[in-house]
């Protein structure tokens, strides 16, 4: 957009000052478009499989070693190799297919962080 409008102030303006404008806009594109990267690369995926790693789960059908858990209230086929009871948090830890393979935490029954 500074560019643009650089562009347009250059059509108006004389010799040097077209020149300048153009420059100006120039330079501010640039300094916007490196802003810009810089602040996409910090944030992360928020959706996918990626972004279910590390969130909390709740079992709502025994995991001996496969059984169910709720992730932001969709049921998913989980894999838990230690084992969790129905109400226990669970983490997950990776994706495999459509199977969730998930590790129980250590502060038990907690539906705050899953509903």
């Amino acid at each position: 957009m500074a560019l643009t409008v650089s562009i347009i102030v250059a059509l108006f303006a004389p010799w040097p000052w077209n020149l300048f404008a153009v420059l100006t806009g120039l330079g501010i594109e640039a300094v916007e478009l490196t802003w810009g990267l810089r602040l996409a690369r910090r944030w992360r995926p928020r959706t996918g499989a990626e972004a279910m790693i590390g969130q909390a789960a709740m079992v709502v059908e025994p995991c001996h070693p496969t059984g169910r858990v709720r992730v932001l209230g969709e049921l998913w086929q989980a894999y838990c190799g230690e084992g969790a009871e129905v109400g226990q948090t669970v983490l997950i830890e990776r994706l495999e297919g459509l199977t969730l393979v998930v590790a129980p935490t250590d502060t038990g029954a907690s539906s705050a962080e899953s509903a």
